[in-house]
């Protein structure tokens, strides 16, 4: 997977101070038509064909990963089925995430193991919602548990980038909340085949037909980059950092 990084800051041909770059040709360009260039080079990458494998990939893992949890030996295993189900949430998670990314430093490894992580743990409301550590007491709940109102990644994401700008964090740190926003509903939407989305107060929708969750969950990540493209953070990670901001 490849992803794209800016050479602007490093590149010989472009003067900061001046406010020019030189084309092909040796010719004068404008930085900000540069920038605008690369801006753009940055978003086609989000659809090259190395990105579209890897998401045609990540459909081929969740239906692969759904059937083999109904095999028989592990239905009848709540831990096990526990277990396995919970950590196919973390891999969807976590290959999400790298499709959004890249993975080209070891940085990026963690970032990844960080989104397979949260996409994981959010089924821990399970126990809290039991108020038990029993596993029959978690998947058999009235009602389902707080993490669970799809309601919530919007407020949770914002709420977090609120944070960052008033804690003043790094730019390094400006793609947490779209990490947040693909592990929580890349979890929902798997969720939803057999539940449909809790949206708070609105209720639950009908059960997703299971091509929808198997298509939604492989072009999340390019919508994903998409929105990251829109709302400037791409820019800060790419022209800032130089690190992958997709495959």
């Amino acid at each position: 997977m490849q992803g794209f990084y800016s050479k602007l800051d490093s590149s010989p041909s472009s003067s900061p101070l001046l406010g020019l770059g030189l084309g092909g040709e040796g010719a004068p360009v404008p930085l900000s038509l540069a920038v605008e260039t690369e801006k753009a080079q940055a978003l086609l990458q989000t659809f090259s064909s190395a990105s579209l494998l890897a998401s045609a990939g990540l459909g081929m893992f969740c239906v692969v990963a759904d059937h083999v949890l109904q095999l028989s030996v592990i239905q009848h295993h709540l831990w096990l089925r526990a277990a396995l189900d919970n950590a196919t949430h973390g891999l969807v998670g976590l290959w999400s995430w790298a499709v959004v990314i890249g993975l080209r430093k070891k940085s990026d490894l963690y970032e990844v193991l960080l989104a397979g992580l949260l996409a994981s743990i959010i089924d821990l409301d399970h126990f809290y919602m039991a108020g038990s550590l029993s596993l029959k007491a978690a998947v058999s709940l009235p009602q389902r548990p707080p993490l669970h109102c799809s309601s919530l990644i919007p407020v949770l994401c914002l709420s977090l980038r609120f944070l960052m700008w008033i804690g003043r964090l790094k730019d390094a740190w400006c793609s947490l909340p779209w990490m947040l926003f693909i592990s929580m509903a890349t979890h929902h939407v798997r969720d939803a085949v057999r539940h449909g989305l809790w949206v708070c107060p609105f209720g639950n929708t009908a059960p997703l037909p299971y091509w929808l969750y198997v298509s939604t969950t492989a072009t999340l990540p390019h919508l994903c980059s998409v929105l990251m493209y829109l709302t400037g953070t791409r820019d800060v990670i790419s022209t800032k950092h130089g690190v992958a901001i997709d495959v």
